[in-house]
């Protein structure tokens, strides 16, 4: 690792000086009233029974638990929201799917397009695209060896326009096409942003 930065310190003591820590959950939360994107979550039963504030508050705690990688039990052991493990487990297998994940980040990346200021940020017209591995079980279905990297993993192909906001992101195996993985996130971004190169 390469030695810190000279100032790197005093800068982050600044941060915090000024804007104190900020709690995850707390940014999740916020990014939720501003979008609304767990509007975008629907059930994959017949019916949905539970009040919209509740399933609200339920997905906010299963989807940081998801994300965070913490899991559904040490939110539950750690939180003061009154939620029970069955409760969150639940909305996890009703409510949160591929499809609604993809239109959730949608919405977020569309409302991330909307409030900057493109002046700072620029339209966005052009992205570029990678992959990286991480690390997986071998029990795991796309879970394969990978040839120049070594070991046994998946790979996460991002789609990024200029100014760092990713538009589109999909899950491959180790050995599938990159080529393909680039045109399908070219066609299959789903965001505001009107991708030219």
């Amino acid at each position: 690792p390469l030695a810190e930065p000279t100032g790197l310190q005093a800068l982050k003591d600044e941060v915090v000086r000024r804007w104190g820590v900020l709690d995850l959950l707390d940014v999740l939360k916020n990014a939720d009233f501003l979008t609304g994107f767990t509007d975008e979550f629907s059930s994959v039963a017949a019916y949905e029974r539970i009040d919209r504030d509740v399933l609200q508050r339920r997905l906010l705690l299963a989807l940081f638990a998801l994300g965070t990688n913490m899991g559904i039990r040490a939110i539950v052991a750690t939180g003061e929201h009154g939620e029970s493990e069955a409760a969150l487990r639940h909305v996890r297998r009703h409510f949160i799917t591929v499809d609604n994940l993809r239109a959730a980040v949608t919405r977020l990346v569309n409302g991330t397009f909307a409030a900057r200021d493109a002046a700072w940020w620029g339209q966005g017209t052009a992205c570029a695209s990678d992959s990286k591995k991480f690390g997986s079980w071998s029990s795991n279905f796309m879970t394969e060896y990978h040839a120049r990297y070594g070991g046994n993993g998946v790979m996460i192909y991002w789609h990024v326009e200029r100014k760092n906001v990713c538009i589109y992101s999909q899950l491959k195996s180790c050995s599938s096409s990159e080529v393909a993985a680039m045109i399908d996130g070219l066609l299959r971004h789903c965001t505001d942003a009107e991708i030219e190169s």
